[in-house]
């Protein structure tokens, strides 16, 4: 589980963190054994059908360490069953376990984080709630899980695991204990959250934001068209012909870290890609000498690195890569330029969206996402009137809550100032 999010807007209504919270160390119950066979799931199962309430649900990835982004731990707790830790690798299909606890209700910690993951191994929530996201829109400014427990429930977590490399086996037991204490809270948490947003009259925008969660959980993850384009730095590579050397090289890599599930940096960084890719060596003595190729398992593939620029000098010019048109309008830093008449709007836009914001508490993003408000600035919908405007956010995936709060100012921002 991440512990990590941007901060959004409260005021000193926030409650502070309590100079006397307990540092929890250990479950209360102790720490369970990972379940690795299916008559240990086919137990667990029957244990959290027979429980209570809502179900705390955590998986942990190796996110720096892996190719994948499976889980390679799931964490449950419900009452009258207890904290289960569940070990993926050897039982990839946790569907029975889905099945005992489908009508509950699942209780996450920045949910889109892990619903991937848990949907791999077959975990498919009905309902959730996410504290996170819950304490979002009650205008939290620190919204880890660490935080959150402490201010609210008086009890700090130890988070000096959370980078860990979770595909280790075994686990240590002191990541064990971590990583059941990523559960232990959970349900605590979410009552004073849901009392939170029920005071401040959000309980309804929260429900709207874990429903459509919900629906886009089965949903596989969109594929980005060129990901190579993504290589950090490659801004400071100029024309086709190098960028068809990041490319090259990025694909080589990309093929290498799969096969090894590897982090692909840990292949071969992003940066050494930019140095090659400027670079243009033609031989392996070039090739090492240059920022990134210094280290044994890099020098080792130098030929497969000095195949890939090869290849990449063969292309001919129609070959090279070309500027995507895109979908989307161009970045904002751009309009004025463009389109001076845009550029009023979207800063228009922007002023309304942030004081609405501020007015309710919570974080401008989760009011109404930027791209949205980029989109509707760029190109307003004919004719312009809150109708239309209210279609334009709903085909843009905006909540009900989110529409009602800001079609009609934006309507008003979206039209040329009276002279």
């Amino acid at each position: 589980m991440t512990d990590e999010a941007p901060q959004s807007r409260r005021d000193a209504e926030e409650p502070s963190a309590s100079p006397a919270s307990v540092l929890l160390t250990a479950p209360r119950d102790g720490t369970p054994s990972p379940v690795t066979t299916p008559a240990e799931l086919a137990e667990v199962a029957r244990r959290f059908a027979a429980g209570t309430g809502p179900v705390a649900v955590d998986a942990e990835r190796a996110s720096g360490y892996r190719y994948s982004q499976r889980a390679y731990l799931v964490q449950l707790r419900r009452e009258g069953a207890g904290t289960a830790l569940i070990d993926p690798i050897p039982l990839s299909d946790l569907t029975v376990l889905n099945e005992a606890i489908a009508d509950a209700e699942w209780i996450l910690h920045a949910a889109s984080q892990d619903l991937p993951c848990l949907a791999e191994v077959g975990l498919l929530p009905q309902r959730l709630f996410d504290t996170e996201l819950a304490a979002r829109l009650a205008g939290f400014e620190r919204v880890g899980l660490a935080a959150l427990t402490e201010s609210l429930l008086g009890y700090a977590l130890e988070k000096h695991h959370s980078a860990a490399d979770w595909s280790t086996r075994p686990l240590p037991e002191s990541w064990l204990s971590y990583a059941a204490l990523d559960v232990e809270l959970l349900s605590d948490l979410r009552e004073a959250l849901a009392a939170e947003l029920e005071r401040q009259g959000k309980a309804q925008w929260a429900a709207e934001e874990f429903a459509a969660l919900v629906a886009s959980a089965g949903q596989p993850p969109r594929v980005r068209p060129d990901p190579w384009r993504r290589t950090s730095g490659i801004h400071r590579v100029r024309g086709a012909r190098a960028l068809s050397r990041v490319r090259a090289l990025w694909y080589a890599r990309d093929a290498i870290a799969a096969r090894r599930d590897a982090t692909p940096t840990r292949v071969l960084p992003d940066a050494a890609i930019v140095a090659a890719a400027a670079g243009d060596p033609k031989d392996e003595r070039a090739l090492i000498a240059l920022p990134g190729f210094a280290g044994r398992s890099v020098r080792r593939l130098a030929g497969t690195w000095l195949d890939a620029l090869s290849e990449a000098r063969t292309l001919s010019d129609s070959e090279l890569p070309v500027t995507l048109p895109t979908e989307g309008p161009p970045p904002p830093h751009r309009w004025a330029e463009r389109d001076p008449d845009a550029a009023a709007r979207l800063a228009r836009c922007r002023e309304l969206v942030s004081g609405i914001a501020s007015t309710h508490r919570l974080p401008p993003e989760n009011l109404i996402t930027p791209d949205t408000v980029r989109r509707l600035a760029w190109s307003p919908p004919d004719p312009l009137d809150e109708e239309t405007v209210r279609e334009v956010l709903a085909g843009f995936g905006a909540r009900r809550w989110q529409i009602e709060l800001t079609a009609a100012g934006l309507t008003d921002a979206l039209r040329a100032p009276a002279e």
